[in-house]
């Protein structure tokens, strides 16, 4: 179950905000719910699209300065054995 959130509109713009959640079929809640969430998740993919570009350009340079040392701390010979994509 969600937190509730107050939140204050203009009338014109809860108006209109009302009726585009009808239009939907969706509660003035669940339609602004669902328009927090759907920036949330556009703004959370932008970001891993954004790390994955710029680990993809570097990897080599961060390869070459850090070395194969992917678990520092840990145990030489479960660091051989744990899996490659778990760092």
């Amino acid at each position: 179950m969600g937190k509730q959130t107050n939140i204050r509109l203009d009338e014109a713009v809860k108006a209109a905000a009302e009726e585009r959640a009808k239009r939907r079929g969706l509660s003035l809640q669940g339609y602004v719910a669902d328009l927090i969430e759907q920036d949330v998740n556009e703004s959370r993919a932008a970001f891993m699209a954004g790390a994955a570009t710029f680990l993809a350009a570097y990897a080599d340079r961060f390869e070459a300065e850090v070395g194969e040392d992917r678990y520092p701390g840990l145990a030489a010979e479960s660091a051989r054995t744990a899996p490659r994509d778990a760092a």
